[in-house]
């Protein structure tokens, strides 16, 4: 099978969103800056780019060493760069004026994140990396890049102690799917790493709403282990318009998922296999599924724009303050 390269998607804009410019006096309000309503697109291009906008900091989940021989994006260069499948999510920047941090440096070796062990390891040192940012009052929100989101509710409790939202991948994903159908199915990549995901559905109790989790068998390198189909090679012959083993096994699992596990929506797992999205939404498309297929970036950052629109976050029962003014009797399920 050949695959286009799916530029239509790459290239859409992103919809407007009008900005809610009420903000009361408290804590939150500081880290927010007021919003004027963005122009219809018949405006001229000057009055739409003097509008004011969004002010948001993206971060990794993690990198890997320079020496690293299984390093998978890169650390140099200007931040269109860094940022992982950037052509594909920059409709979603377009009225963003945003930071990327690289996360913090991996300690447990030099390949990449896809257990347990190592999701912690990173979550530890994301999460002083991502208050140093909240604390700085320079951002109206923090989106936490990766599929896995480590360290996601520690930061979502920073955020909220400073009136900044956070928002993830997996979370934005699940919520934005549950809007959009019964059911949806999640593709991931490897085995070990279905499983870390498989108990990101249950904390966020979407095991209800989550159909399956579809495993491609596409694993990340490691020491040990063979690496005799990567990721990054499958990813460049899709976008060259050829044939490419992951593409093929991606469109196979949503449309089993679809007609086998009762999936109304596809999302996907490991931020490696985001790129996926355009592909699997076209080939759904020509079979005759009419199905939302999402990912996590673009999901994450309008999950944050809406937050900040409506000046809302996580409600202060969820994250209590060290010393809350009222409190609870007791917890019930």
């Amino acid at each position: 099978m050949e695959h286009s390269r799916p530029n239509q998607w790459f290239s859409a804009m992103a919809a407007a969103f009008h900005r809610d410019d009420a903000r009361d006096g408290s804590d939150r309000a500081r880290h927010r800056t007021s919003r004027e309503t963005h122009m219809p697109s018949s405006q001229a291009a000057g009055d739409i780019a003097n509008a004011k906008r969004y002010r948001f900091y993206l971060i990794n989940a993690f990198h890997l060493p320079v020496d690293s021989p299984w390093r998978h994006r890169p650390l140099e260069g200007a931040k269109e760069v860094r940022l992982m499948n950037h052509d594909m999510v920059s409709p979603h920047l377009h009225d963003v004026d945003w930071e990327l941090g690289h996360g913090p440096t991996a300690r447990y070796g030099d390949w990449p994140v896809e257990n347990r062990q190592e999701f912690a390891d990173v979550a530890a040192g994301r999460i002083p990396l991502v208050k140093e940012a909240i604390e700085s009052g320079k951002f109206d929100a923090v989106v936490l890049l990766g599929g896995g989101e480590p360290g996601a509710m520690e930061c979502r409790e920073v955020g909220r102690r400073h009136g900044v939202p956070v928002t993830s991948c997996a979370f934005a994903q699940f919520h934005y799917a549950t809007m959009l159908g019964n059911k949806f199915s999640v593709i991931d990549m490897a085995e070990v790493h279905n499983m870390y995901y498989y108990n990101l559905v249950i904390q966020h109790r979407m095991d209800q709403r989550c159909a399956s989790i579809r495993n491609l068998d596409f694993p990340l390198p490691r020491p040990g282990a063979p690496n005799d189909r990567p990721v990054a090679q499958e990813k460049a012959q899709a976008l060259a318009g050829e044939q490419s083993d992951m593409v093929d096994a991606a469109i196979e699992a949503a449309i089993d998922a679809i007609e086998n596990d009762g999936a109304e929506v596809i999302t996907f797992g490991c931020s490696a296999s985001f790129w996926l999205q355009p592909f699997v939404k076209k080939a759904l498309h020509e079979a005759g599924w009419d199905v939302p297929v999402l990912e996590g970036y673009s999901c994450a950052i309008e999950l944050a724009k809406s937050m900040v629109n409506l000046g809302i976050d996580a409600s202060s029962l969820m994250f209590p303050e060290d010393h809350p003014k009222r409190v609870r009797k007791k917890m019930v399920f």
